[in-house]
């Protein structure tokens, strides 16, 4: 290990980042002309970059460049157009970096000990119109065998031109997705992939693996116990473990949510995670992290948590019968940019107990109904609230004129509260 004085904390790292950061509006209002703009800012501060590919579309798609060290790390963002924390997170790490090799001691040991590449925005064209997917409708991060997309056989490719020692395969994960069978969001998750198909470790893994641990001990500064382990199935269409395979050990990080925060705070933690990490390879305390910390993880769960809980309600589905039932109604938003209202579905029926709300609201003592439709899976979630001691005709024409209702709900607001 080597001793370095001028270290910083996983709070100085935030705190940098706070006062600092280059990113200047939301990350998933980011276009690839707002990319440009950022790899510009970079040049101001000496960070190079170029054009390294064209999507199918024919945007450019440009590879950012830092340090001269033997330790070869290539990071890649939003290869998912609709996933974009990692892309600012990526140009405030390297503006800290271009501007800090002078004043840390740490900062110029990295640029000594690695060279870094990085590609941060892989799909322009599925950034541009904020889908999962590029303009041929495939799933980049599923064309890892078959390479029938620009974006991945450009991605091979710069892998393996260059052959570096580690990967970052950066991503956000549903906002709903939990940590093991807990209530928590998981904020962020991490995998170390390994790249096998039975999933057996090596000393570059193994590496990674303590890697890990030291970005899950600085982000349990902020969101302790809202980290989890991502799902380490193997997958030989899968980017993250194909280029494991072929020979670089790969790290996943993914991005959730974290209720009652916008995405800056999302940036900030990825900040300082990618930082700690560097700074760990500068000054070798990696080598003595406990993989234990990450293997402890709990693995992700997908189907605990719903944006929205409504309980207790008398549901009326008069397009079906007039005789209320009591349920609970599960409604989720969908991933929009932030400034776009996303659009609200109810997700599910029933009892609910097991089950938890980012928000809840209790609904005993009224009637629910669907604004101008009927209620089922997939219909919009706009309800209407009308307390169960008055006389409603649900049958006549215009029911919010003739009848008002108590209470309204559109797109994860009250429009009228209870």
């Amino acid at each position: 290990m080597t001793q370095i004085p001028d270290t910083q904390s996983a709070e100085d790292f935030a705190k940098v980042w706070e006062e600092t950061h280059l990113s200047n509006i939301p990350a998933s209002n980011v276009r690839h002309a707002d990319v440009m703009k950022y790899l510009s800012k970079l040049r101001e501060v000496g960070v190079e970059s170029k054009e390294v590919g064209r999507s199918f579309a024919g945007r450019e798609i440009c590879q950012v460049e830092w340090g001269k060290g033997p330790t070869k790390i290539l990071m890649w963002s939003q290869m998912h157009g609709d996933e974009p924390t990692a892309t600012s997170a990526l140009f405030d790490m390297f503006a800290f970096l271009a501007k800090n090799k002078s004043e840390k001691q740490w900062v110029e040991k990295l640029e000594e000990s690695v060279s870094i590449r990085a590609v941060p925005m892989l799909n322009p064209d599925g950034a541009e119109l904020f889908q999962r997917r590029n303009l041929q409708f495939i799933d980049i991060n599923r064309d890892a065998r078959s390479l029938e997309t620009p974006e991945g056989r450009l991605l091979k490719q710069l892998r393996d031109d260059w052959d570096p020692d580690i990967g970052f395969n950066l991503h956000n994960q549903n906002e709903l997705t939990s940590v093991g069978k807990t209530f928590n969001q998981a904020t962020n998750s991490l995998l170390a992939v390994s790249g096998r198909a039975d999933g057996s470790t090596y000393q570059e893994h193994e590496r990674n693996r303590r890697l890990c641990t030291i970005m899950v001990r600085a982000l349990n500064r902020f969101i302790e116990g809202k980290i989890g382990r991502y799902d380490d199935s193997y997958n030989p269409r899968a980017f993250g473990d194909m280029i494991a395979a072929w020979g670089t050990p790969v790290i996943l990080i993914e991005t959730g949510g974290f209720h009652g925060m916008d995405e800056s705070f999302l940036i900030k933690l990825n900040f300082v995670a990618y930082l700690t990490a560097l700074q760990s390879l500068a000054d070798g305390t990696h080598e003595e992290a406990d993989p234990q910390v990450y293997e402890w993880l709990p693995f992700n769960s997908s189907d605990r948590l719903f944006n929205y809980i409504i309980r207790g309600g008398s549901i009326v589905n008069f397009a079906y019968s007039d005789k209320p039932f009591v349920a609970d109604i599960a409604i989720n938003r969908e991933r929009r940019r932030a400034d776009q209202t996303p659009p609200v579905f109810v997700q599910e029926v029933g009892d609910l107990e097991e089950h938890k709300g980012l928000d809840e609201y209790d609904a005993t003592g009224y009637f629910v109904v669907v604004k101008s439709g009927s209620l089922s899976i997939g219909s919009r979630g706009h309800l209407l609230f009308y307390k169960c001691d008055r006389d409603i005709n649900w049958h006549v024409e215009d029911l919010e004129k003739v009848f008002s209702a108590d209470g309204e709900f559109k797109d994860g607001n009250w429009i009228k509260e209870l």
